[in-house]
């Protein structure tokens, strides 16, 4: 709005706000209708001169920038023969000259993680552009009367004219997917940049616009053994490439070791690149299935890493309120718990991590691949649901006839049956347990809502012919962007802590997508084959044969003891109730179930962290941690 001034507070507010993520230096910039601001984490040219927001040359076009730029030299050199003048080290200033000379196609030159925006006094625009994968977050608010961006939303919120209204078709999807998926949001008048997209503000009716897709259908021809052999030795000399690009840093860096494969093969590589110890960091419990710790230290003494661990144990959830304010929106991931320590922990002696994230999705390492194709051999939709309810026999006592089995059973049908299988697999309040869940008012609410057709049109636009990759591709536009990439993001930056992510460098990404997929899923049960192959070099024999166990949390044991009465306390509180959505006597019966020995622990979670969520930013009752800045509000 032309005729609207930008308050430089607000924007020291906003900035204030988010000075974890930056707390080097928050800057501001302002033309009487237009402000931007920045908090600075340094990481690369630690002087002033990399402070933000950045002009260019004739201050014509400025620049705010959360990431890293990791072929900026490149560009930079580039640059420089078209003529453009830099006064420093920084991968930021890139952008801004980039951005003059090519536009909005400056993205695709781009190879890093990135969430930035150019105000172009010139052409009167707004650029902002988001990376391939979403490994940075990037919120906006396109209201009437202004144009709001942030890296969280909790910087919006801090316009005491902006309304806070629940968006209940966000809430509506998180419960199937335990976080809200792009691009949507848990706050009205919200929104999420997606990943791979750009959005040019010049009239303020502007969409956003995809300027990149990975594609599984230019298929790499692995003939023979001879050819395998080849094709193992090239991925490690590509990922070794893409770690390498990745140790560009002026401060101390390290990485999170989990004992898993993607995390040892990117530490074995790190200690292969580097002159010094590679610094590990680690997490365990004390429950036996869920601690990696022993094969964490079998990796760290193969490669003579400084290893460092913490043991999480249930009083470690006193960090509730600390998860519920940094994620912004309800988020159920609950190893975010783990990740939240391991990010303190490391930040103690580093301030960049590198990480194994990426390698599950680019390989099919989750055991729901093999499991989705042992199901969906198996004629018809019926005998699964028939085999699923079965497996839950106490649902049988809450199923409402008038209802039907599957009240939307045309469009499940329309689905395959391996679709529908891994939507299934995938997702936590399904709309088998949300038709019991909800109270009549929700259910009118959510009229037309259905959570399945994200999923489908995921599938709908995979640029892939065997169903593997398509369901590979899925997960890089569903769960890697809305659950994985957030979750180490909000827990890293919490900590002023910047994680990258070598496994989902884009050239690396591209590459392996044109692996055959019987390469990936050998004989539909043997996931990550290739990669294993691959890694084994590098990696004790007892790692790469472990079986997977993620990054699991013990939430079950401490629900029946520890935390059973803040779970009871919290969900059936009078004033979760009287919010309308749920059923008092089917949360009962979760709890109950679980109780008894019953693995609900998961879905109670769900609701656990959507309550929490709700007290603190909507109605206020639930305190922030101690210190932070913020609204009475948030």
């Amino acid at each position: 709005d032309p005729q609207r001034t930008v308050d430089p507070g607000l924007l020291r507010k906003m900035g204030g706000v988010l000075s974890h993520r930056g707390p080097d230096y928050n800057g501001i910039w302002t033309n009487n209708h237009v402000g931007l601001g920045h908090t600075r984490l340094s990481i690369i040219d630690l002087s002033p001169l990399g402070n933000q927001p950045m002009p260019n040359e004739n201050k014509t076009a400025w620049v705010t920038f959360n990431g890293e730029i990791y072929n900026f030299p490149e560009i930079k050199d580039y640059l420089i023969t078209k003529g453009h003048q830099f006064r420093s080290r920084t991968d930021t200033e890139v952008l801004v000259h980039l951005w003059e000379e090519e536009g909005v196609e400056c993205v695709q030159r781009l190879r890093g993680m990135f969430a930035f925006a150019v105000w172009d006094e010139t052409a009167r625009c707004l650029f902002l552009a988001r990376d391939r994968v979403g490994k940075k977050p990037l919120y906006y608010a396109n209201l009437p009367d202004r144009f709001m961006f942030a890296s969280e939303i909790k910087a919006i919120l801090q316009d005491p004219s902006f309304v806070r209204q629940v968006d209940i078709e966000a809430i509506h999807h998180y419960l199937s997917y335990q976080s809200v998926p792009s691009p949507y949001c848990a706050f009205k008048g919200i929104q999420k940049l997606p990943p791979a997209h750009r959005l040019l503000i010049k009239t303020g009716d502007e969409q956003p616009v995809r300027y990149w897709k990975l594609r599984y259908t230019d298929k790499l021809r692995v003939p023979n053994e001879t050819a395998q052999v080849r094709l193992q030795e090239e991925i490690i000399e590509r990922l070794r490439e893409a770690i390498k690009i990745r140790l560009m840093s002026d401060v101390p860096l390290g990485a999170f070791l989990s004992g898993g494969i993607d995390s040892s093969i990117v530490t074995a590589l790190m200690a292969e690149l580097t002159n010094q110890p590679v610094k590990t960091f680690s997490i365990g419990f004390d429950y036996e299935e869920y601690n990696e710790l022993p094969y964490a230290r079998t990796v760290a003494k193969r490669h003579c890493t400084d290893h460092h661990e913490f043991i999480v144990k249930p009083e470690a959830l006193a960090i509730l309120p600390e998860l519920v304010w940094h994620y912004n929106e309800p988020f159920a991931d609950s190893s975010a718990i783990p990740t939240f320590y391991v990010s303190k922990l490391a930040k103690q002696y580093v301030t960049v991590i590198l990480n194994g994230d990426g390698g599950d999705e680019n390989f099919a390492g989750y055991p729901r691949y093999t499991n989705t194709g042992d199901y969906a051999v198996k004629p018809g939709i019926a005998y699964w649901l028939q085999r699923w309810l079965k497996q839950r026999s106490s649902l049988y006592a809450f199923l409402d006839p008038s209802e039907g089995l599957v009240k939307n059973g045309r469009r499940f049908v329309a689905l395959n049956q391996k679709r529908l299988l891994y939507y299934y697999r995938i997702t936590h309040f399904h709309e088998l347990y949300k038709m019991q869940l909800y109270t009549q008012e929700m259910k009118q609410l959510t009229r037309g809502m259905v959570s399945v057709d994200i999923m489908l049109d995921k599938y709908r636009s995979a640029e892939a012919t065997d169903f593997l990759d398509a369901t590979l591709s899925v997960d890089f536009g569903l769960y890697l962007p809305d659950t994985l990439m957030p979750k180490v993001d909000i827990a890293s930056m919490a900590y002023s802590l910047e994680a990258r992510s070598p496994l989902l460098d884009h050239p690396f990404m591209e590459f392996v997508a044109r692996i055959p997929a019987d390469l990936k899923l050998k004989n539909g049960q043997q996931g990550k084959y290739i990669f294993k192959k691959a890694v084994a070099p590098y990696l004790p024999r007892e790692i790469i044969n472990r079986p997977k166990m993620g990054f699991g949390v013990p939430i079950d044991h401490w629900f029946r003891n520890e935390l059973r009465d803040l779970v009871f306390d919290t969900l059936l509180s009078a004033r979760a109730i009287e919010r309308g959505y749920f059923r008092k006597s089917y949360i009962e019966h979760m709890l109950q179930r679980h109780q008894q020995g019953e693995q609900w622990q998961y879905l109670i979670w769900n609701l656990l962290m959507l309550e929490l969520w709700h007290l603190m930013f909507i109605d206020g009752t639930f305190s922030p941690p101690a210190g932070v800045l913020c609204s009475p509000a948030c």
